[in-house]
């Protein structure tokens, strides 16, 4: 048997759900300093120069909230977490 649930909220309403904090305020801060950074980018090597400054974990970050958010849902619809490796 298959059971599906789909839920229709806003971003605010699943971070609150879920007992995520509201870092609307910080993400504003960081996308206005993205942008006046990015102002003064004439090439495209440049740019890559900028993103790189700007986010410095790059696909590490990345891969590691993918696993928190995973790992996130799963506690939140009762599955259990990867088991440690001895």
């Amino acid at each position: 048997m298959k059971i599906t649930i789909e839920v229709d909220c806003t971003p605010e309403e699943a971070r609150s759900f879920l007992g995520l904090p509201d870092v609307s305020a910080a993400n504003s801060v960081y996308v206005d300093n993205i942008t006046k950074a990015m102002q003064g980018v004439s090439n495209p090597a440049q740019m890559a120069e900028y993103a790189q400054a700007l986010a410095p974990m790059g696909q590490v970050g990345l891969k590691l909230f993918q696993s928190f958010v995973e790992g996130g849902m799963k506690a939140a619809s009762g599955g259990k977490g990867p088991k440690a490796s001895d």
